[in-house]
């Protein structure tokens, strides 16, 4: 009891100021090893006077601090640290490394002074960590290089890896440095053991461009750890998506024409998949409804033979989540070329492998996938390969296949590292392609990125008018993505679109399976160019319109005949499929009122065309073969034939398809949707699931029920 009394009295006293010559002592000796250390390190490079970037700071610094008359005193602190923020920023301005030849760290009231060699520019060194990292906290794993938390630091803020736009920025904040300033013996000992246990060096980065990528900051979080461990977090991301509103209804009266272009991209689907499996809705603007429609297989009836590339097929069905109005079911399929008929191929793979690229998601995945490619290539087949990080470089001259074992080796020793300059990539990657174009072959050019190009002419259109001029030499282009938190499917989209070609999104090695070898051919090998649709509706029998998807995709009316206009390009045995909502005329979901001044008579030969009456629509296309420049037409009538009377009559591909475009439009946040509700949707899928060879549409219910879980949250 009388001890308990004591210790409470204690706990009330004020502890004694400490020794300001203990404390000037302290200050003294860090800055003598400070010097010390100084004077015995090499010149760095392209500085004669062996200083480093804070000697002429430290010149000035040093005998300032050891004046007794700074010392120990509260004008000590307040000249430390600005002067510590100046130094930092000469660290790191134009990129400048952190640490140079040595990294002083020890007890600083002690003068004890220990060296342990650190990177240099051009010179990687593995540091093994003094203070080894612990388990796994109940949390949940260490994440990148988290590391205990050491003595001293148990009351210092929780710490996030930031990855600044340029520039380098000191290991410690200002915290750190007043603990230095106000000469705290186990602060200054902790600090001394955190950094020795951190890395030199980002990890994964290739030998050659060591510190090339600008160094990762740690910077404090708002609130500390309650087990005192430094956290690393990973970027929230900075997707960017074309921002492109969901196409309205629209007036027969007023705007019969429907005009688009073809598009046969998969990439929305897959990064729809990844965000959900990864337990987050999909960013609304990453869903391009005909992207995840086209992304299954379809059994639709293709022509009989190359003659005419293209055969559509048109159901009219009741709408599943509106019993007023009607689905118009356009489903094209192209003719598939047979595997010994195949051109060959002259095939440049463009490979990021900037700092942005060192996942296991990105470059890894990458890697795996194109030898996925590599081994479905005949040995007539040409391989180059480009990369790209700040400055282009040629990996691969153009090999061919025979020499499999020389083209699995470039892949395999790509390295990341570096800032992402695309458009010197893309120069180069043409220039090869050109350098070994096959006649009557396949020439493309195939782009594997995380789609963030910030070195160079980086813009949209910046890079759409470079592809625009590549593609006039008749080369087409691939455009695949990889990973998450960096993507640029805007840009994507734009290279794709614009250069012949299509995209794709590899969240996984079975979707690089499927794309570059199930798929290879659509993917690979073009059957036509430049394909446009255009669907005119009668007015007589229809009010209203709504083309589901193909936001990204709309074309004026006159770019339909117009050669010169670009759009998309289909593979051998491509499937495109195509969906309008449409409002039959006297139907209680009409939305616009009939106009007051329209006209009232009909010319006498449209009157007595009796024949056209009875149509509802009328279905265009126009496509030009590889290497030509004049386009061919082709059309097909939609009339009552082609109309089922109930959903559960339509064929079950065709179910099966409205299944997902009803799926890609809830998760748009469509209005029309509202009030059909995801079970509704896997019920209809379930019901039209078929044969599913590959397991695609059973995922595909996977995601629904995922969709639904995590709507209601």
């Amino acid at each position: 009891m009388t001890v308990d009394k004591e210790l409470e009295k204690l706990s009330r006293l004020t502890p004694p100021a400490p020794d300001p010559e203990a404390r000037a002592r302290a200050l003294a000796a860090a800055m003598q090893a400070f010097d010390t250390a100084e004077n015995n390190v090499q010149a760095p490079q392209g500085n004669a006077k062996g200083w480093r970037q804070s000697s002429i700071i430290n010149w000035i610094w040093s005998p300032a601090m050891n004046k007794k008359f700074l010392a120990g005193s509260a004008l000590a602190t307040l000249l430390v640290i600005p002067a510590a923020g100046y130094l930092t920023i000469e660290l790191t301005r134009n990129g400048s490394p952190i640490v140079d030849q040595t990294e002083i760290a020890g007890d600083l009231s002690q003068g004890e002074v220990s060296k342990q060699p650190v990177a240099t520019v051009g010179q990687p060194v593995t540091v093994t960590p003094e203070v080894p990292p612990q388990a796994p906290a109940e949390n949940g794993p260490l994440t990148e290089q988290s590391v205990a938390g050491t003595q001293g630091l148990q009351d210092k803020e929780s710490q996030t890896l930031a990855k600044p736009d340029a520039g380098r920025t000191s290991e410690f904040d200002a915290d750190d440095i007043a603990a230095l300033a106000n000469k705290s013996e186990s602060s200054a000992a902790a600090l001394g053991a955190a950094k020795r246990s951190a890395p030199a060096v980002l990890p994964g980065i290739a030998p050659q461009q060591q510190l090339a990528e600008p160094m990762a900051a740690i910077v404090p979080s708002p609130a500390p750890p309650a087990d005192g461990r430094v956290q690393i977090q990973r970027d929230p991301g900075r997707e960017r998506f074309a921002n492109a509103a969901a196409n309205p209804i629209k007036s027969v009266a007023t705007d019969p024409v429907s005009t688009f272009s073809a598009d046969v991209d998969s990439a929305s689907y897959a990064f729809v998949r990844r965000s959900l499996t990864g337990g987050a809705m999909p960013d609304p603007q990453s869903v391009r409804v005909e992207e995840m429609i086209n992304y299954f297989p379809y059994d639709w009836p293709g022509p009989d033979d190359a003659d005419q590339p293209f055969k559509a097929t048109v159901t009219v069905m009741p709408t599943p989540w509106n019993h007023d109005t009607e689905l118009m079911h356009v489903a094209i399929k192209g003719y598939d070329i047979a595997p010994a008929t195949t051109p060959h191929a002259n095939l440049v793979f463009l490979i990021d492998v900037s700092g942005s690229m060192d996942e296991p998601d990105k470059l890894p995945l990458l890697k795996s996938a194109f030898r996925l490619l590599v081994n479905r290539l005949k040995p007539d087949d040409t391989v180059s390969i480009v990369t790209y990080a700040g400055n282009a470089g040629t990996v691969l001259a153009p090999t061919r296949v025979t020499e499999k074992s020389k083209i699995l080796s470039a892949i395999d020793g790509l390295e990341p590292g570096g800032s992402t300059g695309g458009a010197e990539g893309i120069e180069a990657a043409y220039d090869l392609a050109k350098q070994a174009f096959v006649k009557d072959g396949v020439n493309r050019v195939m782009l594997a990125t995380d789609g963030d190009f910030n070195v160079g002419p980086s813009s949209d259109e910046d890079l759409k008018r470079i592809i625009e001029e590549k593609r006039k030499d008749g080369i087409f282009l691939t455009v695949l993505g990889f990973g998450r938190g960096n993507l640029n499917d805007s840009l994507m989209q734009t290279l794709a679109q614009n250069g012949n070609g299509s995209a794709a999104y590899i969240d996984t090695l079975a979707e690089a399976h499927k794309t570059l070898v199930e798929e290879a051919g659509s993917t690979l090998f073009p059957i036509a160019k430049d394909v446009k649709f255009q669907v005119e509706f009668n007015p007589e029998r229809i009010a209203e319109y709504r083309l589901i998807g193909y936001e990204t995709r709309a074309l004026n009316r006159e770019d339909f005949n117009n050669d010169r206009v670009d759009a998309g390009d289909i593979g051998s045995g491509h499937s495109v499929t195509a969906i309008y909502e449409i409002t039959p005329k006297g139907s209680p979901a009409v939305m616009n009122d009939d106009l007051r001044y329209s006209a009232a008579d009909k010319a006498p030969a449209e009157a007595a065309d009796t024949a056209r009456q009875g149509e509802l629509a009328f279905v265009k296309m126009r496509y030009k073969r590889p290497g030509e420049d004049k386009s061919a037409l082709i059309t097909t009538p939609v009339s009552d034939s082609n109309t089922v009377a109930s959903v559960d009559a339509a064929p079950q591909d065709v179910r099966f398809s409205v299944a997902v475009a009803a799926f890609g439009q809830k998760l748009s946040r469509i209005a029309a949707l509202d009030s059909y509700s995801y079970q509704a949707i896997a019920d209809l899928a379930a019901a039209s699931r078929g044969t599913d060879s590959f397991g695609y549409r059973s995922d595909f219910l996977g995601l629904i029920r995922l969709a639904d879980g995590l709507s209601q949250q």
